[in-house]
């Protein structure tokens, strides 16, 4: 089965073609970075026009790469939500139309959801049960993965996501946006145990809190401007993923998980990458990490989890709304 996916849910335009849940045909991504680098983040308003602009060519283009006619389409995945609400409506009022013009099923796909089956993309073999670490700009989530379709959110964060964190810090030190890649690239020739910074919550359970953490950096600089911004990018970097990597060793070890898979932006960054593999090495649990391709936001994995949604539940209603607040569970 060839499933279509659409994802509009940010400043990503992206459509894929999936077959059988795994096998990627094609991906295509335009990327909105430049059009929202002055404002230093996502402006919804710029988002949704430029997602009207570009969806039908890059839908056109993903058919073309994946060698398919319209008529070889057999569903049509999109992303439901959770998102900016005019960026979602985009992708799914075009998914319902092209599904009634090619009369296939529509399916409904949730975001965080999709960023599970990333890794099941590129490892179909996959062991469940999993614990999944899923950080983008606007969630940071533990989830434990049991089955298709089963999940178990074990902790979250109260107030700012991590990638929410590394974009502040970053507009904080002058870095540009996005954060996550710049904090990453500069805190390479930067000292991790310059500054050390707060872990907040580190022992306490399984949620997170970002917010004092980027407090903690601004304070520093206004006290010490004298700083070098590589030696703040790093430390504050290994303070983020210490509080990460800690809590999901420790999921994992209580929900007796067989590995720990990342997902999301955030997934990309080379040191939490590092970090989560020794875990795993030390711990005897399986690593999943996803191609950084993978890890952000792409209709790929749309696809393959409207494949898995629709062998579970069916075609999603045609009534069925886009929610920018959809929770996974």
């Amino acid at each position: 089965m060839r499933v279509l996916g659409i994802e509009t849910s940010c400043d990503e335009t992206a459509a894929a073609v999936v077959v059988d849940g795994h096998q990627v045909l094609s991906s295509v991504v335009s990327s909105q970075i430049d059009l929202h680098a002055r404002y230093g983040g996502v402006v919804p308003e710029i988002a949704s026009r430029a997602h009207v602009e570009s969806l039908t060519p890059v839908v056109a283009r993903a058919l073309v790469e994946a060698g398919i006619g319209d008529d070889h389409v057999d569903a049509v995945a999109v992303t439901v939500g959770p998102g900016l609400i005019g960026a979602l409506l985009v992708g799914v009022s075009a998914a319902k139309t092209l599904a009634l013009v090619w009369d296939v099923p529509f399916v409904a796909v949730n975001h965080l959801e999709a960023h599970l089956y990333a890794a099941l993309l590129e490892d179909p073999n996959l062991e469940l049960p999993v614990v999944v670490l899923l950080v983008s700009g606007g969630h940071t989530l533990l989830v434990l993965m049991e089955g298709h379709g089963r999940y178990r959110i074990l902790g979250s964060t109260i107030d700012d996501a991590a990638g929410e964190a590394f974009d502040k810090v970053a507009r904080w030190l002058g870095l540009g946006y996005p954060g996550g890649p710049a904090i990453d690239a500069i805190a390479m020739e930067g000292d991790a145990a310059a500054i050390r910074f707060p872990r907040a919550m580190l022992d306490d359970g399984y949620d997170f809190s970002f917010s004092g953490l980027k407090t903690a950096v601004v304070n520093h600089v206004r006290r010490n401007p004298e700083a070098h911004t590589a030696d703040v990018a790093a430390s504050f970097q290994e303070a983020v993923v210490d509080v990460l990597v800690t809590k999901a060793r420790r999921a994992a070890a209580a929900t007796g998980a067989r590995g720990l898979c990342l997902a999301g932006g955030v997934a990309a960054n080379s040191v939490l990458r590092e970090r989560l593999l020794d875990a795993c090495v030390a711990d005897g649990l399986r690593a999943f990490l996803p191609s950084r391709s993978m890890c952000t936001d792409n209709a790929a994995m749309v696809a393959a989890a409207g494949w898995y949604r629709l062998n579970a539940d069916g075609p999603s209603p045609l009534d069925m709304g886009a929610d920018p607040n959809l929770r996974l569970v």
